[in-house]
């Protein structure tokens, strides 16, 4: 199907195919890279999996049940690898607090870091082991057959604006009401929903790179805010009874509570420029932009 074109006469099921490929390799290159070290392993493969599962997301209206299993598979064998990365939130928000000058000593600092570090790196020697590697490779190849397979490239662009406008609605579904009194486990979900929206944006951003790159650019703020959110959140789980930093509950427990409200502050004025439109404006904002595209493209044919 390498000559085919969009369900639309477009080619852009052509491109959208072509991206997910760029995806898996992208994986398969953090997999196998020698150079790297567990913890940057993790990080890329994190990276590279949460593209792959947004497309995956994308393409499953019109690919169906196989998209959705894949999407799932992928996404349980991050959660394998999510103790590491909790330790690292940790460390973030450490680093964060640090910047905000939360008042603690480079020795006190240097102590949590240490802690965190050495949980870090027990957790990267449990989570990839031989037999995770070897998943997350037979993963990879069964990818590679799906996309080889599966009639991506006779896609049309209403199919994808479809899919973008509902996970633009489910990520505006999510965002509170009252930010500072929010759950976190539910601006930890927003945060998954605006990651998914972001990289779904960011597969039609050469469509029309000033719009959709702005756009993209405000949903990577919104998730910055919402991801330091939720690292102080893991970072609290570590102070409390009996877990590694529960000494220094008293000392760390005020700071995170000011970084964390200055940062919902920030997140609830980005999502309410991010989600200002209902969806079916956003959905017909899209469709308006894609006919002004393709009416050019017809012009300076006929030029």
């Amino acid at each position: 199907m390498a000559g085919a074109k969009g369900g639309d006469g477009s080619g852009f099921g052509e491109r959208l195919a072509e991206a997910g490929r760029s995806m898996v390799t992208d994986a398969r290159r953090a997999l196998a890279d020698s150079s790297l070290s567990d913890a940057e392993r993790v990080h890329e493969l994190r990276k590279a999996f949460k593209r792959w599962r947004a497309w995956l997301r994308l393409v499953a209206g019109p690919i169906g049940a196989p998209a959705d299993d894949m999407r799932a598979e992928a996404r349980a064998l991050m959660r394998g690898l999510s103790g590491a990365r909790d330790a690292q939130s940790a460390l973030d928000a450490v680093d964060g607090l640090a910047r905000g000058q939360a008042g603690l000593s480079e020795r006190t600092l240097a102590t949590i870091r240490g802690q965190l570090a050495a949980l870090r790196d027990a957790a990267e020697s449990a989570s990839l082991t031989p037999p995770a590697r070897a998943a997350i490779g037979h993963h990879l190849d069964a990818a590679e057959q799906a996309l080889a397979a599966w009639p991506v490239a006779a896609i049309g662009f209403d199919a994808v604006a479809d899919a973008l406008t509902a996970t633009y609605r489910r990520a505006r579904r999510l965002a509170p009401d009252d930010w500072q009194d929010a759950d976190p486990a539910k601006l930890h979900k927003l945060r998954r929903r605006v990651i998914e929206h972001r990289h779904q944006m960011e597969l039609v951003e050469p469509l029309w790179p000033r719009v959709t790159k702005a756009w993209a650019g405000e949903a990577q703020r919104l998730r910055n805010r919402l991801g330091a959110c939720q690292d102080l959140t893991v970072l609290t789980r570590f102070l409390a009874p009996h877990q590694a930093l529960s000494p220094w509950r008293s000392r760390l427990a005020p700071p995170i509570a000011a970084r964390r409200k200055a940062h919902l502050k920030t997140a609830a004025r980005l999502a309410g420029r991010l989600f200002a439109e209902k969806p079916k404006a956003f959905r017909k904002r899209l469709g308006a932009l894609w006919t002004v595209r393709r009416r050019r493209k017809a012009a300076s044919k006929r030029k």
